[in-house]
């Protein structure tokens, strides 16, 4: 298999994490959405991140599909959402909430830092500033403490961190328990393996 896309993306790096929690081995194409965009829509039509290449040739597109086709292909005994009821409602709400806050302040940064200072619209950053926070303060409610493995309420929580953690190291200050939690995250051997310069190393 190949994913496409580079660790500094949440999406795909949440896919890697994946994959290496569930053994699977991958090659790993560091192709660019800015750099390489027109070479991305070759592998996917809207030239985004992450895809990922089947041993097949088919090529999944979008992190939600992909997660989903990794856990049929383990079935429900290991699979790192639950396959059904309320244990797997309440999986998706939280996964939900970190995927949100990953595209909130994805957004904001894009705002801040790529559309030109003449163009920006204040009230609209501050906009996707608080609501990247209500995302964090619903997750900050929750049980962080150590499970057995990763799940994906785990995996997708801590890209999010990881990614504040390069973009705004501030913003986690305020939100104790997922500061430790990302600290965890931060030294485990999946989070290493798919850190790049600067972006979720451990700290010391």
């Amino acid at each position: 298999m190949i994913l496409v896309g580079q660790y500094d993306s949440p999406f795909v790096r949440r896919v890697a994490i994946s994959l290496r929690v569930l053994g699977f081995a991958y090659q790993h194409d560091t192709r660019s959405v800015f750099g390489d965009f027109d070479s991305m829509r070759t592998t996917n039509p809207l030239g985004r991140i992450p895809s990922l290449t089947l041993d097949s040739g088919e090529t999944l597109i979008d992190s939600v599909a992909i997660l989903d086709w990794l856990d049929r292909e383990v079935g429900p005994d290991r699979a790192l959402t639950p396959a059904s009821g309320a244990a797997r409602t309440r999986a998706m709400q939280l996964i939900a909430l970190a995927a949100g806050g990953v595209e909130k302040f994805g957004a904001e940064n894009y705002e801040s830092i790529i559309r030109p200072a003449e163009y920006r619209w204040p009230d609209w950053i501050a906009r996707l500033h608080t609501q990247g926070l209500g995302a964090l303060a619903a997750l900050e409610h929750e049980d962080w403490t150590a499970k057995p493995r990763l799940d994906q309420v785990y995996i997708s929580t801590g890209c999010l961190l990881g990614y504040l953690a390069l973009t705004q190291p501030n913003t986690l200050r305020d939100f104790p328990r997922l500061s430790a939690f990302w600290d965890r995250c931060a030294a485990m051997p999946e989070f290493i393996a798919t850190s790049v310069a600067g972006y979720g190393v451990p700290k010391g």
